[in-house]
């Protein structure tokens, strides 16, 4: 079966929602999504996103962004994120986002290894705020059609361009989508980890793709550990307890229920810090205490959070949190430049999936909605100026290579560990410190 678009976007968190609507209304898109609409790791993230609330914070910005990504970021991606940040707070706002005010003006919260507060939020579940309201003005979109429960397995690409790519339904159909252009936006890779806050379905598909077609990847070894998620006896996704909690407050308490660190440090160094701690314990959680911030602050600031926790048999506002550090985020990715593009012609990638060193070797919080957002409009911004019809696409007839489909999954997430480990090898061999967790 083969069908055509102009653009095909492959995820549907808030890169390839944004992306579809700052693309021009009279380009037919593709959005494919290989689970439900809603199901992204934008829609779980709950502490907020940052913004360059006034001119004079951006020094502070900058640096904060750098220090938190041990000074190996691209600064020119840095500037470019923070410069575009208050345009596409306006933008999101005009599309009905929602964030907490007071008497008219936006309130700003603050979250670790940030040395002020520059974070709008709604409520603990701000990431679900933007990504709903996105969702909603892409469905208005006549030239957009959405595909749910379809599942990109191989790039249509020949001599380094990209002419659409090969998919499957839930019911096994194998569809080649023909396009001008293909924007990869397919998040994480915390489906290949046992304990993840990510969706089990993320599992890193556009890079084994990018491994296979040989497109410039970069730092696929650096993967952020959150400090703090609700620790479970479970098996399954790992809920996570935001990092506005600790911002707003919260402690961090040893068994003796004493406090043992700075809340605040940047990710990587209070989970090691963490890590240490349960490993002088011999245990699989520290605490985490909000009760000194009161009953009715903490149900209104973190309605989510302690409803959650209050269905596990914690009441946040009389006890403590047991907390442990799980995957959280990928900083490396396909390599992009400033515009989103790949290494392969008329392919770009957005979102976690890319690396545009934006964050280094660990993100800052509350940076991901904002990168995710800006590099996506940039990258609709190139597609429409460079856009030129041209469906001379290479002809695919033999489709038997993805008939075992199991078989197929299984060596796509080999691929990522592998190159994965074979990084770690190299770093250990040439004595450079690996910046993971």
């Amino acid at each position: 079966m083969n069908i055509k678009a102009d653009v095909v976007i492959i995820g549907t968190g808030v890169a390839g929602l944004y992306c579809a609507l700052n693309l021009p209304d009279d380009k037919k898109i593709r959005l494919i999504t290989k689970s439900s609409l809603e199901m992204s790791d934008s829609f779980l993230a709950q502490g907020g996103i940052c913004v360059l609330k006034e001119e004079k914070d951006y020094d502070s910005f900058f640096l904060d962004t750098l220090q938190a990504g041990h000074f190996e970021n691209n600064e020119a991606s840095v500037h470019q994120m923070i410069r575009k940040s208050p345009e596409v707070i306006h933008d999101l706002i005009s599309l009905g986002v929602r964030f907490e005010e007071k008497n008219g003006k936006l309130l700003y919260t603050k979250e670790g290894a940030h040395s002020t507060a520059r974070i709008l939020y709604h409520k603990d579940i701000t990431g679900q705020e933007i990504t709903q309201k996105l969702l909603q003005q892409v469905k208005k979109k006549k030239n957009v059609v959405i595909m749910e429960y379809t599942e990109m397995i191989d790039l249509n690409c020949y001599n380094n361009r990209c002419s659409g790519v090969i998919l499957r339904t839930i019911e096994g159909i194998i569809i080649r989508l023909d396009a001008d252009y293909t924007v990869l936006a397919t998040g994480g890779i915390g489906g290949l980890y046992q304990d993840s806050t990510n969706y089990p379905h993320l599992t890193g598909d556009s890079l084994s793709l990018a491994i296979s077609h040989k497109i410039n990847l970069k730092n696929l070894n650096y993967i952020q550990i959150h400090p703090t998620t609700l620790f479970s006896l479970k098996q399954g996704r790992r809920f996570l307890i935001s990092e506005s909690v600790r911002g707003e407050g919260a402690y961090l308490l040893n068994a003796h229920k004493e406090r043992f660190v700075d809340e605040l440090l940047p990710r990587d160094v209070l989970t090691q810090k963490i890590c240490q701690q349960m490993k002088n314990e011999d245990s699989r959680y520290v605490w985490l205490s909000v009760i000194h911030l009161g009953s009715d602050w903490i149900k209104n600031r973190f309605p989510n959070i302690y409803h959650r926790c209050l269905e596990e048999g914690f009441d946040i506002t009389r006890e403590c949190i047991p907390v442990t550090p799980a995957q959280h985020y990928f900083m490396g990715g396909i390599d992009v430049d400033l515009h989103s593009k790949t290494s392969m012609e008329h392919l770009y990638a957005v979102g976690e999936t890319s690396c545009n060193g934006v964050h280094g070797a660990n993100r800052l919080a509350s940076n991901s909605l904002l990168e995710s957002l800006v590099f996506a409009r940039e990258a609709a911004a190139h597609i429409a100026s460079t856009f030129k019809r041209n469906y001379s696409f290479k002809t695919i007839t033999d489709y038997s290579d993805y008939d075992n489909y199991e078989i197929l999954k299984i060596k796509n997430k080999e691929l990522i560990l592998k190159e994965i480990e074979r990084i770690n090898r190299n770093e250990q061999r040439n004595n450079i410190k690996i910046k993971c967790g």
